[in-house]
């Protein structure tokens, strides 16, 4: 009997029969959603814009293309200064992106994104800074709910983006950015 053999069948000697898994039964908070939302959000170093919706976001995005920053926009009402290439990799000047959201999750500040808001999955990752425009209904308690409003297909891509790009991996050091958007706005819609 080979060292394989005889690791596995001494791990069926002793596996516990199956158990189904706990009810979850904790009731969310759901006082004041889109307060908790902008909490933990700025707790992960995000920004709520509550007030202004998109002429608030577009006033921004106008500021900034008159300092000659790069804006791709994919988000219908929001016009930014440069089109979605065909090329993801003609995204990497790009300073700013503007992208919907589908579901704030309160409990943590995290906003799904899903493909169908996206022309290049990289798009939220390589740009400089990032603007998400979300829904205030669209704000659930917890992941649990945001879990169950979540459908993907075979093959879709979809991601939680909690703030922007963080780690602290080198010598405990907080760095920002490294590995996607330095900043994250969230507008309220």
């Amino acid at each position: 009997m080979s060292s394989k053999s005889f690791i596995l069948d001494a791990l069926k000697s002793c596996a516990l029969e199956g158990h189904d898994m706990p009810a979850i039964d904790v009731a969310p908070r759901l006082d004041d959603l889109i307060g908790q939302f902008e909490t933990n959000l700025g707790t992960v170093a995000g920004k709520l814009h509550k007030r202004g919706g998109f002429a608030e976001l577009q006033q921004q995005v106008d500021a900034l293309i008159a300092e000659g920053k790069q804006i791709i926009s994919q988000v219908e009402g929001v016009s930014g200064n440069r089109e979605v290439p065909e090329d993801s990799h003609d995204l990497r000047d790009i300073d700013y992106a503007v992208i919907k959201g589908q579901v704030g999750v309160a409990e943590n500040g995290a906003i799904w994104v899903s493909q169908k808001s996206l022309s290049h999955r990289i798009t939220p990752f390589i740009c400089e800074n990032l603007f998400l425009v979300l829904e205030a209904d669209a704000i659930v308690a917890n992941m649990h709910e945001a879990a169950d409003k979540i459908m993907l297909d075979s093959g879709e891509f979809g991601v939680f983006i909690a703030g922007p790009s963080k780690t602290a991996d080198i010598e405990q050091a907080l760095v920002v950015g490294a590995h996607g958007a330095c900043s994250l706005n969230v507008y309220l819609i």
